[in-house]
């Protein structure tokens, strides 16, 4: 029995959440018995601006972006050539067809994880030069994949509409390490951040407006249940000056804790600190890495019920959810669960069991990858 040699190529520069799942499935894959070669970019810090954004007009950087396609191609060739991989394994990204060429060249199965509709996303919230070139870019590596993994259903619904096959879409959600992302003692979490006593809701991530975190803070000023609750924010972002502000103006600025960026080994012990694990807003087709890592610790969620949402949780039976942008909904889940620790603590025992019963883990990917890139012939080692 043997394992792959899986040749990985990404474009992600950013240390954040793409950078997570990045590190986090390489592992994995290691840890099932293959052999990962990896082709990247060097790494920044999620904050930091690449000076080539700064110094370049847009339409020549989008440009830049697609002729580095060319070096990338270089590189896996030689990649290719040196340790004559298995499988091709990629993160899609916009302007990049090295992977794709390399695929087609050395005639290996081509797995494209995707992750967001990236000429949609950039286009609404960035801005493209390029639209059309950029969605073409896409939609070749999308059509041109043995397999393609989107994240969510909701997503693949999106392949789907640019003319993947229904048998070359394998939806692969995000997971998490459940050797890591183990509980710990709520009293102590909680002691630790000078929060004994008190009922916490919780959120991870880069904060940012849409997120709806100012919801939060204005739901904390109400009066019982939540008169006494405290609001820890695991992370930054732009969105942090005016939350702190609004906190300041209703007299709560006492009741909101931002930790600031936390790294990663400290992320279960801070999780394991919240009574109640905030989803407020979430994109249409989104896998988030915060939903994975609150199951495992067993925290009891609140989220919106789109679809995406839906694939993973179940309205009363693992998580409360509401109807997306109803803040009374909102607010009603939040002070439903402020009330009643046994459902609390139903809701998350629950959440902790299904990310075992369905696999939704790293490990778990790293198997499903394996499967979708095993050439005939090969046999892939078991976990």
């Amino acid at each position: 029995m043997t394992g792959l040699t899986i040749l990985y190529h990404h474009r992600t520069r950013a240390r954040d959440g793409q950078s997570v799942h990045i590190d986090e499935l390489i592992r994995a894959l290691q840890a099932e018995g293959h052999r990962v070669v990896v082709v990247e970019p060097r790494r920044v810090e999620a904050t930091a601006q690449t000076i080539e954004r700064q110094l370049l007009p847009r339409f020549v950087y989008e440009l830049a972006e697609f002729a580095y396609s060319f070096l990338e191609f270089a590189k896996l060739a030689a990649a290719a050539l040196r340790h004559r991989p298995d499988v091709l394994y990629e993160r899609a990204n916009l302007y990049m067809l090295s992977g794709l060429w390399t695929a087609k060249l050395f005639r290996l199965p081509y797995l494209l994880e995707v992750n967001a509709p990236l000429a949609q996303e950039r286009g609404k919230f960035g801005g493209l030069s390029w639209p059309q070139f950029a969605a073409w870019t896409e939609r070749s590596c999308w059509r041109g994949a043995s397999v393609a993994l989107p994240v969510t259903a909701a997503l693949a619904e999106f392949l789907r509409s640019a003319g993947v096959a229904p048998e070359r879409i394998a939806v692969t959600p995000n997971g998490v390490d459940l050797s890591e992302f183990r509980p710990h003692d709520m009293a102590e979490a909680k002691a630790r951040l000078g929060l004994q006593g008190a009922l916490v809701l919780g959120f991870v991530g880069y904060v940012r407006e849409w997120h709806g975190l100012d919801r939060i803070v204005e739901l904390l000023a109400r009066r019982p249940p939540l008169a006494d609750a405290r609001l820890l924010v695991v992370g930054d972002g732009p969105a942090r000056p005016a939350l702190e502000q609004q906190a300041a103006s209703l007299g709560i600025s006492d009741r909101i804790r931002f930790t600031g960026t936390a790294p990663r080994t400290a992320l279960p012990e801070l999780i394991s600190a919240m009574d109640i694990a905030l989803q407020p807003e979430v994109t249409a087709y989104a896998s988030p890495l915060k939903l994975f890592e609150y199951m495992a610790l067993g925290r009891t969620i609140v989220a919106p019920a789109t679809p995406n949402i839906l694939e993973v949780l179940e309205d009363g039976s693992d998580a409360l959810l509401f109807p997306q942008g109803d803040s009374a909904a909102l607010a009603a889940a939040i002070e439903r669960l402020a009330a009643d620790q046994a459902l609390r603590e139903r809701l998350g025992a629950a959440a902790a069991a299904k990310i075992v019963a369905r696999d939704m883990t790293w490990r778990g990917n790293a198997r499903r990858v394996a499967a979708a890139g095993k050439p005939r012939g090969v046999a892939v080692a078991p976990a």
